[in-house]
């Protein structure tokens, strides 16, 4: 699955979304799927970004459902 594109439908889209799912970009990187159909990339690169839950199965499982900041939704509202 591609990385979205900001806003390709021009709908209004709430800042805060839920996560739906997870998948692993062609270079490996984890990705999460978002209720307002946008995905943006969750990776785990100390110190700069910490995510070591994106890793583990289990966690990741536990994430989805949770309320989620959408970047891509946050730039269209600015």
């Amino acid at each position: 699955m591609p990385e979205s594109e900001q806003n390709p439908d021009g709908r209004d889209r709430p800042t805060v979304s839920r996560i739906l799912g997870f998948h692993l970009d062609v270079e490996q990187q984890w990705v999460v799927e978002l209720s307002c159909g946008h995905t943006q990339h969750l990776r785990h690169q100390p110190p700069w970004q910490s995510r070591a839950w994106v890793l583990d199965p289990l966690q990741r499982s536990k994430k989805i459902g949770q309320r989620f900041a959408c970047g891509w939704c946050a730039q269209a509202h600015e």
